[in-house]
């Protein structure tokens, strides 16, 4: 266990500000980002995690809290986040919506029912290489729980392998370009 502190300060640059250097000077061993993510615009979001990552210390953990859809998250690590939590992957998951490697997936869209191919063959654990989309959609439309639950452990791994993907390209140095593409790309709906 590790005690974080919590940024705060909203939107406002200057309380942003205040609020993480007050965290910073109390060399705690970790930083949550906190008060976002409750409706402000992209741009605003953004220059409030911004202001926070450049003043909490970098060399320490940084998380942002109750923050994960995919864009979000991806220009998050750009800026220097680590860690993050959401209910996005498995609440999504439940109500039909899965997170791939090519783009975002309605699992109850029609154009599934007699799709045997499997769910995702750019991940590679069982979940998603072994269940097809057709079986999948099934139990999904049929409220078997079995659907939320592969659904759900589908989109975890998804995350998982997205932050190992950036973990990858910030080492290879080419972060930026795989964002650009990245973001496009799984943002798109199958």
């Amino acid at each position: 266990q590790a005690l974080f502190g919590i940024a705060q300060g909203g939107i406002d640059p200057t309380r942003r500000a205040q609020s993480s250097q007050f965290m910073a000077d109390l060399d705690l061993p970790g930083y949550s980002i906190g008060g976002l993510s409750v409706g402000e615009k992209d741009d605003e979001f953004l220059a409030a995690i911004e202001i926070s990552c450049e003043n909490l210390p970098p060399e320490k953990p940084r998380y942002l809290m109750g923050v994960g859809s995919i864009p979000e998250l991806i220009y998050s690590v750009e800026m220097g986040v680590d860690m993050f939590d959401c209910v996005m992957p498995t609440r999504n998951a439940r109500n039909g919506m899965l997170f791939t490697t090519n783009g975002i997936m309605n699992i109850r869209n029609k154009k599934w029912e007699d799709d045997f191919t499997v769910i995702d063959d750019g991940l590679k654990n069982g979940i998603s290489n072994v269940h097809s989309r057709a079986y999948l959609k099934h139990l999904v439309k049929c409220r078997e729980m079995l659907g939320a639950q592969i659904a759900s452990i589908h989109n975890l791994s998804f995350y998982l392998w997205l932050v190992g993907e950036a973990r990858k390209h910030i080492q290879l140095g080419d972060f930026t370009t795989w964002k650009n593409v990245m973001v496009k790309k799984l943002m798109t709906r199958l």
